[in-house]
């Protein structure tokens, strides 16, 4: 008897659905094809046990099965759940009469039970569009799947209950979440706030430029300065996630595993803070099992580099193209797969290997050539792509010990929102390429050079601040654009429809790392 289950593969954001085809002759062989890899091999193993631990027994027969479409790479334990239906389907176990209806996915334990699966938010979006009734997961998937409306998604929790429901013995409701109540509820729950930071009122307003416009930023400073502390805060200040933006992190997210129980939608933007140990496939993606890399964990977010040029320059190197496209092709022999990554980039380090280069409160003690080589860490071209450079002082005991607490990071939001909203309005009829809401333009950081053109052309006066500038500094035409869209920012902050001189000479004033005399002059 010929059966048909039906389940997914993923591969990167990309879901394929997949047709189980089990046929049953005379026989006592299993056969598995369609370029399945070892977990999926092994599933044959652990169905039986689970069968054998529910009351069922594996028919002995020849059994073949098919997973189409045969040439596309099936990986994981997610098959397991497919398979074992299909089998009892096979066997006159189970009613074949609602199969065609249902998409399943779920990895069977040796008991029967369903373990979680990678990767059930996009297939519940494909199961939608492919216009099936409903999707079966195993419980712990169920909140992040139940996201998707107009499909029936049922949480289960061993493979006897899939069987008592597909031949009608027990009834069970589709779990419905509210996604949106969910959402918005949880949106401004933040721990960190920017009242707790004293003083640092200039890098304050740095970190308030780069929410405002999605600019990378770069802090330099001794230890104890509150770098980390500044840049931990950052997401406390950064407008909230659209629906479409917060589907698209939680389906990366859900690919990687990364998902709690708990979580239908994430309503915050990412915070994503690697240790400087990290590898380039960790950082990018990628590996034999391609997963996203700690770039696309931080898409629509913030990826925070601390002591950057601890970093290896080889991992900190294939940060380049990820900045500038916002998006991260890996292309192996066996695969090729793309994962968005349009991400804030902030990072911290200090001036020299000691950390006190140029600090009046303590004597530093590397050499210039030691101080000039862990500056070079960072090479020039990864600078350009830095839109604000900010020194940063420790904090003086006389701000330390006052008892007010700073601004709240509330305050700063409203203002950061007032300037994305400008922003928004207008990009609105603006896109790159096709792709919807992941390729539309959202901040001034991701404009192309036409667009500068378009809304942040300099003024006679502006320019010529400007043309001196790139003279003194040496400035690439990169940081020169990167100049402008900061101003832009600045202007947005403001109010302002055209860019004037002063926001040109404070976007300058954010080049610090591009003035020759740096290393000479200290902070």
């Amino acid at each position: 008897m010929l059966v048909k289950t039906f389940c997914a593969a993923v591969n990167g954001l990309e879901v394929t659905t997949v047709t189980v085809e089990v046929s049953m002759s005379r026989g006592m062989q299993f056969h598995l094809t369609g370029l399945a890899d070892t977990a999926v091999k092994e599933s044959y193993d652990r169905i039986k046990a689970a069968m054998a631990n529910n009351g069922f027994k594996m028919p002995s027969m020849d059994i073949t099965v098919n997973l189409s479409p045969a040439d596309i790479k099936k990986e994981g334990s997610g098959y397991d759940l497919p398979l074992a239906i299909g089998i009892l389907a096979s066997s006159g176990k189970v009613d074949t009469a609602r199969l065609d209806k249902f998409m399943l996915v779920g990895e069977l334990g040796l008991d029967g039970r369903l373990q979680p699966v990678r990767g059930a938010l996009p297939i519940a979006i494909k199961a939608r569009k492919e216009k099936f009734q409903g999707l079966i997961v195993p419980q712990q998937n169920i909140r992040e799947a139940a996201v998707v409306n107009q499909l029936d998604v049922y949480g289960m929790t061993s493979l006897m209950d899939v069987v008592k429901f597909l031949n009608g013995d027990n009834t069970y409701e589709p779990t419905v979440i509210d996604t949106r109540r969910e959402f918005y509820e949880q949106q401004n729950a933040y721990e960190l706030d920017f009242s707790d930071v004293k003083g640092q009122q200039s890098v304050k307003r740095a970190l308030e430029v780069a929410a405002a416009g999605g600019h990378n930023l770069i802090m330099i400073g001794p230890p104890g300065s509150g770098k980390s502390m500044l840049a931990k805060r950052l997401p406390s200040i950064l407008p909230p996630l659209s629906l479409a933006e917060s589907l698209e992190t939680t389906q990366i997210h859900s690919v990687a595993g990364k998902l709690n129980r708990d979580t239908s939608l994430i309503s915050q933007r990412p915070f994503r803070a690697p240790h400087h140990t990290i590898s380039q496939v960790a950082l990018v993606g990628g590996g034999n099992n391609p997963q996203p890399g700690e770039i696309s964990l931080a898409h629509n977010g913030v990826l925070f580099l601390d002591e950057m040029p601890e970093l290896s320059r080889s991992v900190l190197e294939v940060l380049r193209q990820p900045l500038e496209d916002r998006k991260i092709s890996i292309s192996r022999s066996k695969y090729n797969v793309e994962y968005p990554c349009s991400f804030m980039l902030v990072a911290s380090m200090n001036p020299c290997p000691c950390g006190y280069y140029g600090d009046p409160n303590h004597q530093c003690v590397c050499t210039p050539g030691q101080i000039q080589r862990y500056m070079n860490k960072i090479s020039g071209p990864l600078l350009d792509r830095i839109d604000i450079h900010c020194e940063i002082q420790a904090v003086p005991f006389a701000q330390l010990s006052q008892m007010e607490p700073g601004e709240p990071s509330e305050k700063i939001r409203e203002r950061v929102i007032r300037a994305r909203n400008i922003q928004t309005e207008r990009f609105s009829a603006l896109s790159v390429g096709e792709g919807g809401s992941r390729n539309r333009i959202h901040c001034n950081a991701q404009m192309s050079e036409k667009m500068l053109h378009d809304f942040a052309e300099p003024d006679a006066a502006s320019l010529d601040m400007l043309r001196m500038a790139m003279e003194r500094l040496k400035l690439s035409a990169r940081a020169y654009s990167r100049i402008l869209k900061v101003a832009r920012t600045i202007a947005d902050l403001a109010g302002s429809e055209k860019v004037q001189t002063v926001h040109i000479a404070e976007a300058i004033g954010y080049r610090n790392l591009d003035r020759g005399d740096w290393a000479e002059r200290g902070i």
